[in-house]
């Protein structure tokens, strides 16, 4: 969920479709133990040297990108910060 919240904060604002995402994604993965901090990385961007993609476990990669794309759509516009920062992190987590 770092990764996700740290993905929201691409185009330095965190719009409330994308908290309603999130949101739905706490109750959807059971992460409610998990709440507060998540709402902490909302209010302030998780670290950057927290957020490495090489440490997303193989086995949760695909999760990962799939959040982040619905996560990017969530507002219903795309800003070339997002669309970049997704690109990278495909190409990170795929190759």
């Amino acid at each position: 969920m770092e990764f996700v919240c740290a993905f929201a904060w691409a185009d330095l604002h965190v719009g409330d479709s994308e908290r309603a995402f999130i949101d739905r994604l706490i109750e959807r993965m059971d992460l409610g133990s998990d709440r507060g901090q998540i709402e902490a990385w909302l209010r302030h961007p998780p670290p950057a040297e927290d957020v490495d993609p090489t440490r997303v476990p193989l086995a949760h990669r695909e999760l990962v990108l799939d959040a982040a794309r619905e996560l990017v759509q969530a507002d219903g516009r795309l800003a070339p910060e997002e669309q970049e920062m997704f690109m990278l992190l495909e190409q990170l987590l795929v190759d």
